[in-house]
């Protein structure tokens, strides 16, 4: 048996006397632990026991179950990004960026990028997993002098990201069904639902309700749902493809036109910024890449099943997009009138262009519509998560309420009822501008975006030192993905607070930005109202992380989970 030896640093003296004045709700901050370094002490919970003794060597008590392997956790980061919905939903950007182009090497694109992303946050949640997620890893890695302000911002681009992006994919899905409804027509090009403010707010919160309620009272079987969400995507996906090119009532572009065509007229933009402007279509579809961090702490194996997760999930992902893409292009009817659209929403009308039946058009619709509702699930269960972890941490005014794990649910219920709210106060914008989705997709991707940059960001500039004895370690491969990713980042914060198109009215503007800049203000502010008297990081004791670490290794040879 050993004993692992603390640092006697001056922020972990702070760390114990903040959580000794605070109470943690159920922590354990392993100054006495005994870290087995056998495969005898993992007993029948076999890699359980690791993954729980590295958690508690970093401050923390398991309170979640252990209950996702390596499939399941690849599942939920598929159900997350939730490919072909995420892109029928926000497919109005690159046709307004510059049609075929965009669409489908914009993906290729943003898809390679997002691939160096996975895989840099891979290997520092390699060292460092927890619920916690970047914004843990972000003030471990960070220098004492400045590892408090950082994690505080980066802890909370992470949870309004992770908030935001979830009311993005109920409000879009509310957008979306309402689309798909008016594939039935009173006459021609009129929809039988007339879908005022009121009717669309409702059925958000219809939807909203149902994915809280899933999410909460079906935590034990969401790693079955998941499972089964991967085949029925696939089903359908099958099925769209088939019976897209198959038919082709209005007969099918050339391949000329599906991977060479780019018009950007309909944006207003010079044509290179009207490209990069309608990546946030792919940028969206991919923003939940690191969401699956803060599932950390229910995975048997954290330090290499989730960093596999999300590397192979980029790779389906990828995949199933082109699959789902290239059909809907070669069939598309003119750009302009798909740009034109009311709602927005052209993947509908797309659909039934190339069928030409209502009937059959709903019948194909239908796997993406319940394929959102799973990924609304999964967004509700992640934030969550994410949510929880901050609050655990002191960094959420009420974090006393907020912290608190459901014994009977096994979820941290008041945390997910307090973001549900939020996300249906926000929901109210909708009645003041229907651009609002626009709002909350562009902070949702900016604030994830932001999120993960910080760890990789301060990974890079110090060496990538801490990262080496991970089990995800990439070497020199490393460098490049930490530089990609962290150049992304610097363009799309920017980027995707800029409007579609110009010029610009007010109820069309792209109130991203707005958003974005009050929240980046009030976390600073607050900071320094509350936070740099009350605040002080999660409990750190890095001697201890690394015994637990190797002990992790060495366990992990005796009797290996997946």
């Amino acid at each position: 048996m050993a004993t692992p030896v603390l640092c006697h640093d001056v922020h972990n003296a702070q760390s114990d006397a903040f959580a000794a004045e605070n109470d943690l709700h159920r922590r354990s901050l392993a100054k006495d632990r005994k870290i087995s370094l056998g495969a005898n002490s993992l007993g029948e919970d076999g890699g359980r026991n690791s993954a729980d003794d590295l958690l508690e060597a970093m401050g923390y008590k398991a309170e979640l179950l252990r209950s996702r392997s390596t499939l399941q956790v690849a599942f939920m980061s598929f159900v997350l990004a939730a490919i072909p919905y995420g892109l029928a939903t926000t497919l109005y950007y690159p046709l307004v960026g510059g049609g075929p182009v965009d669409i489908i090497w914009g993906w290729v694109a943003v898809s390679l990028i997002i691939l160096c992303v996975a895989a840099s946050l891979g290997e520092i949640t390699s060292v460092y997993p927890t619920s916690g997620g970047v914004y843990y890893q972000t003030f471990m890695l960070a220098a004492p002098s400045y590892r408090l302000i950082m994690s505080w911002i980066c802890g909370w681009a992470f949870v309004v990201g992770n908030i935001t992006i979830t009311l993005a994919v109920n409000f879009g899905t509310t957008l979306f069904f309402a689309a798909c409804i008016n594939v039935f027509e009173t006459e021609p090009e009129v929809g039988i639902f007339e879908a005022k403010p009121y009717q669309i707010f409702l059925i958000f919160v219809g939807i909203t309700l149902l994915c809280n309620a899933v999410a909460a009272l079906g935590n034990k079987w969401l790693p079955y749902l998941d499972t089964f969400a991967i085949f029925w995507t696939f089903a359908g996906l099958i099925c769209i493809v088939v019976c897209v090119l198959a038919i082709a009532k209005n007969g099918r572009h050339d391949a000329a036109y599906v991977f060479g065509e780019f018009d950007s007229s309909n944006s207003g933009w010079v044509p290179g910024w009207s490209f990069c402007v309608g990546l946030l279509h792919a940028a969206y579809a991919t923003s939940s890449t690191g969401m699956i961090i803060s599932m950390c702490e229910e995975v048997r194996q954290p330090a290499t099943q989730v960093p596999k997760a999300m590397v192979a999930t980029i790779v389906l992902n990828t995949i199933a997009g082109l699959i789902f893409l290239i059909p809907l292009v070669f069939v598309m009817p003119n750009q302009a009138d798909l740009v034109a659209l009311v709602s927005a929403q052209p993947t509908p009308v797309i659909i039934k262009s190339a069928i030409g039946s209502s009937g059959g058009t709903i019948a194909l619709l239908l796997p993406i519509l319940v394929l959102a509702l799973f990924c609304g699930i999964g967004c509700t269960t992640a934030s969550s998560r994410c949510t929880w972890a901050f609050a655990r941490d002191g960094a959420i005014p009420g974090s006393r309420w907020w912290k608190q794990v459901n014994p009977k649910l096994d979820v941290p219920l008041n945390a997910m009822m307090m973001i549900m709210v939020v996300e249906l106060v926000l929901g109210l914008i909708y009645f003041g501008s229907p651009a609002a989705f626009n709002a909350f997709s562009g902070v949702g991707v900016i604030c994830l975006t932001l999120s993960y940059a910080c760890p990789i960001l301060i990974n890079l500039i110090t060496g990538r030192k801490q990262v080496a004895a991970g089990n995800f370690f990439l070497g020199k491969l490393g460098w490049f993905c930490n530089i990609v990713a962290v150049s992304w980042s610097a363009l799309a914060l920017p980027l995707f607070c800029m409007p579609t198109a110009i010029p610009v009215v007010p109820e069309y503007m792209n109130y991203a930005s707005v958003v974005f800049f009050a929240f980046f203000v009030v976390a600073t502010a607050w900071y320094f109202i509350w936070g740099k008297k009350n605040y002080q990081g999660p409990p750190t004791h890095e001697d201890a992380v690394l015994e637990a670490r190797r002990a992790s290794v060495i366990s992990q040879e005796g009797k290996r989970h997946y």
